[in-house]
């Protein structure tokens, strides 16, 4: 009898997901929700704080895999029929609050980030719920909220009508992994400098594997939106400029660490497209650059080694690869447990290997692999990663999530990638 329980639960799982997966059109617009929202606290709570709902013109993403299967990211927004309970979407997705609890100011204050989620447009009242990962890698509810698709209070105002210019890619939107592009610190006379710029960027991407291989099926949308200055906001050196979103560096007193608070912003100039990712680059000579999983990747336009930057940045923004490296300065402490495997493709604490590289390693490779000349060019388990020294591993000496010094992903690193980019041309 425990067999065949289990046997109908497997097929009950297998029916809801499949189920899901393939009946868009029947619960969904090609359109977007967007909640907006407001989250704080502080190292040990976290609170979210309504805004408001918006409903945009597009809808970029899959319309077959509406489920995630990844398990990525610090949060999920999950969206469920309001009568069954029926799973209809899922996505995982991180925060900058969430790097921010791990800093020594959140033992110290309370704070508030600005945050949203989007998933597609609802035909029938949801129930819209977002969870959040705890250290040991277990999801609890954050929140949740019931949305009526007809409530007259969810805005619809129109994105500003900026002029768009789609500079790659060859299939409709929910068979493309689509980029908007967004210019940050580009003022209206500087606007044929960001296109030529963005096709540059476009073409640095283009020499990276695997994405050389998708580029048919990769949109690049620039949207040109401008700013009033030229630059970003560069605290630590008292330059501050009146650009498009906000963005700065010396995030977390970090002075690469370029980012931008006004995520709200980041949306409303993306919405004037159809996009899955969102790519802002920032019109400076400074270096810098981050990337969030699922919500942002930005990069400055002019260092010597934006090229690398801009791929790295989207290694973590696209699919939620971690730093490889261990001896640079960073403002987050006690970021693992070593207990539990981590879920980010590319380091392992050993916990569950079997679940992350093992299987692509030659069986004569010995685990933990030696930091020796024999195995540099070697798919092995290096140790150090993922910002420290001790007790987390790397799949090879270096790999584009490491360094610049070196142009390339690691094989883990592109398994990751052209996984992600299969779920997302379906």
């Amino acid at each position: 009898m425990k067999t065949n329980y289990i046997f109908l639960a497997f097929l009950f799982l297998t029916f809801n997901v499949a189920f899901s997966q393939s009946n868009f059109s029947n619960v969904f617009e090609e359109k977007t929700l967007r909640f907006d929202y407001f989250i704080g606290g502080n190292a040990d709570t976290s609170i979210v704080f309504f805004k408001e709902l918006r409903q945009e013109p597009f809808w970029g993403g899959s319309q077959i895999n509406l489920i995630d299967t990844f398990n990525l990211g610090e949060y999920q927004v999950q969206v469920f029929d309001s009568i069954t309970s029926q799973l209809l979407y899922s996505r995982g997705f991180s925060s900058l609050y969430q790097e921010w609890q791990t800093t020594a100011e959140a033992k110290k204050i309370d704070k508030s980030f600005a945050e949203t989620v989007v998933v597609p447009y609802p035909k029938n009242t949801i129930k819209l719920k977002i969870l959040r990962r705890l250290k040991n890698q277990t999801f609890v509810s954050l929140h949740e909220l019931y949305v009526n698709p007809k409530n007259y209070f969810i805005s619809k105002e129109q994105p500003h009508n900026y002029n768009v210019l789609q500079i790659s890619g060859k299939h409709k939107p929910s068979q493309s992994l689509d980029i908007a592009l967004i210019p940050e610190g580009y003022t209206q006379n500087e606007m044929e400098k960001f296109r030529k710029d963005a096709k540059r960027f476009m073409n640095y991407t283009f020499e990276v594997e695997p994405f050389a291989k998708y580029k048919d099926n990769i949109n690049f949308m620039l949207i040109e939106a401008a700013s009033l200055e030229s630059g970003a906001d560069i605290p630590g050196e008292s330059v501050w400029k009146n650009t498009l979103v906000n963005s700065h560096f010396y995030t977390f007193d970090i002075d690469r660490y370029l980012t931008s608070p006004d995520v709200h912003k980041i949306r409303d100039v993306a919405a004037t497209v159809p996009y899955d990712q969102i790519f802002i680059l920032v019109n400076t000579n400074k270096y810098g650059g981050s990337g969030i999983f699922n919500s942002y990747n930005i990069c400055a336009s002019d260092h010597s080694q934006s090229r690398e930057v801009f791929t790295h940045e989207f290694g973590h923004g696209f699919a939620a690869l971690a730093d490889e490296y261990f001896d640079s300065e960073v403002a987050y402490e006690d970021l693992y447990d070593f207990s539990v495997e981590i879920y980010n493709k590319n380091i392992t604490t050993l916990v569950e290997f079997d679940k992350k590289w093992k299987d692509m390693l030659d069986k004569n490779t010995p685990i933990p692999t030696p930091n020796t000349a024999q195995y540099k060019d070697k798919l092995g388990v290096f140790e150090g990663g993922g910002y420290v020294s001790k007790g987390i591993y790397r799949p090879v000496w270096n790999c584009k999530m490491k360094s610049n010094e070196t142009n390339e992903f690691c094989p883990v690193c592109k398994r990751a990638i052209s996984q992600l980019l299969d779920f997302y041309l379906k």
